[in-house]
């Protein structure tokens, strides 16, 4: 018997099969094989469309189960994953009345920034560990001005993760992390944020009815069987944003643990048991997987936008032909980069540096000295340096790593990456070869508990190798001073502006 796990991604739906005994991964496929478009009508605007996700989640569990050659009947229960932040309003019939503003999209951030001003920062901060900002509450404010006939017709607003599971249920239903992630929870009442609604202006009936992360949230109907291969009464037993996802993906529950990721953007996500919003337009606070009031457990997520992308624009902009041959050339600079500094932050406004879009920096370059394995070298470092900065940003919002496990993505695939981090964070950093849609399936197997052996197939199944930090950390040290010294000149030079 197996699981099924569904990834709600931006760029494509992803799908896997795990054992339900083992957790071992039996298959995985994405749908479309080409990213997916995004309808983009004004600059910073990005909307997708519900069920184009509904019709490629259909083909991939399809797909699936004829390439692991299974029937629908022996899928026990699916895990679902999704792009946060994003907003779904259907009307009565469960129609979406327009295409989802999703994650990306930019066109609410004025709307949260007035609502953090006129709330007042001690009251977001207690209540809701956050600004509105540009989330999902924001998102739905925009459409009330600016679409009020859509907004008229709406009957409940929906998470994208939300809606797939209504399609495959005919149930409308949201969970405690959803609604977090989304600024609609009051973790100081423990209900849904009322005083956000009324600023905002909404009215209550359109939250859904809120079920438990883990258990049985609804079962597959038949037009959801029909239309997506699965057999009706199937169970949907796990519901959670990508982010909080990706942490439980690499078996990180509880305070002190902490999962990072280094794609295109690279995230430090941290949990911890305060309920603090210290550095909360640094840093956004949702409930975590496992959140309950008796026993609360927060996911501080850190983004660096600057992360892979600035590898990956010097893959296509240097002369070289691979990841593997940047490593090799970066390998044979000394630690320092000889002094060439690379600051990564080129993927548009850093919300870690409060918002400041500085851009990406090479400095100290000397042209008879320095090629392109400098450049290289560097640009791991300044990666690196700038993961660890976050992490002292985290610090000061009160977390202490007990141990950190990452994706095995194209940066923590370098030696100098991974080591650079360890040591300056002095942590080891264990490298999991996992996905979000491997997780979702094996959460699926948590409906009735048994967290340890959660971890025990995550370590059985996916650990590739441990990162041990050096024992002399002095020319790092170093290094990441001069670097922080360079960004902070940056920084300064811009608020002067």
């Amino acid at each position: 018997m197996y699981y099924l796990g569904l990834d709600i991604g931006s760029s494509s739906i992803k799908a896997a099969l795990v054992e339900s005994d083992s957790g071992k991964r039996l298959g995985l496929v994405q749908e479309p094989e080409t990213e997916m478009s995004m309808l983009a009508l004004k600059n910073g605007w990005a909307e997708q469309d519900p069920d184009i996700w509904w019709q490629h989640v259909c083909k991939a569990i399809n797909r699936l189960k004829a390439q692991c050659q299974i029937s629908g009947e022996q899928i026990k229960g699916v895990g679902i994953s999704y792009q946060m932040h994003g907003l779904v309003l259907v009307d009565k019939a469960g129609k979406p009345l327009r295409k989802s503003i999703i994650w990306c999209d930019s066109r609410a951030v004025d709307i949260g920034n007035k609502a953090f001003q006129d709330l007042g920062v001690d009251t977001c901060a207690s209540h809701v560990l956050n600004s509105p900002a540009n989330f999902t509450a924001s998102k739905l404010k925009w459409v009330k001005e600016n679409e009020p006939e859509i907004y008229e017709q709406a009957y409940k607003f929906m998470l994208p993760g939300d809606y797939i599971a209504y399609k495959l249920s005919n149930k409308i239903n949201t969970t405690i992390s959803g609604l977090s992630e989304g600024i609609f929870w009051d973790f100081k009442e423990d209900d849904v944020a009322n005083f956000l609604l009324e600023y905002y202006g909404f009215e209550a009936s359109l939250v859904p009815d809120i079920v438990d992360t883990f258990g049985e949230q609804s079962t597959v109907a038949k037009k959801g069987a029909e239309e997506s291969g699965l057999v009706e009464g199937t169970p949907i037993l796990y519901r959670a944003g990508d982010q909080p996802n990706n942490a439980l993906s690499l078996n990180v529950f509880n305070p002190g643990e902490v999962a990072a990721t280094g794609g295109t953007s690279g995230v430090v996500y941290a949990v911890t048991d305060k309920l603090s919003g210290k550095e909360h337009t640094r840093v956004n606070n949702f409930a975590h997987v496992n959140y309950k009031k008796s026993e609360p457990r927060i996911g501080k997520l850190l983004n660096i936008n600057g992360a892979g992308i600035q590898y990956r624009w010097l893959l296509n902009n240097l002369d070289v032909s691979s990841y593997e041959e940047m490593n090799t050339l970066a390998e044979g600079v000394p630690l320092g980069a000889d002094g060439v500094c690379l600051i990564p932050f080129g993927n548009g406004a850093e919300r870690m540096l409060n918002n400041k879009e500085i851009g990406t920096r090479l400095l100290n370059v000397n042209l008879n000295n320095h090629n392109k394995s400098h450049i290289c070298r560097a640009a791991l470092e300044g990666i690196a340096f700038s993961f660890v900065y976050g992490i002292e940003i985290l610090k000061s919002d009160g977390i202490q790593a007990k141990v950190i496990r990452a994706g095995n993505d194209n940066l923590f695939r370098s030696d100098i990456f991974a080591n650079t981090v360890a040591t300056l964070i002095g942590q080891e950093i264990e490298i999991y070869n996992t996905t979000g849609a491997i997780g979702a399936a094996r959460a699926a197997g948590l409906h009735k508990g048994g967290v340890e052996n959660f971890g025990k197939w995550i370590v059985e199944n996916d650990l590739v190798t441990t990162f041990k930090p050096s024992t002399d950390k002095t020319a790092y040290l170093e290094a990441y001073k001069k670097w922080k010294e360079e960004l902070e000149l940056i920084i300064n030079k811009e608020s002067l502006k």
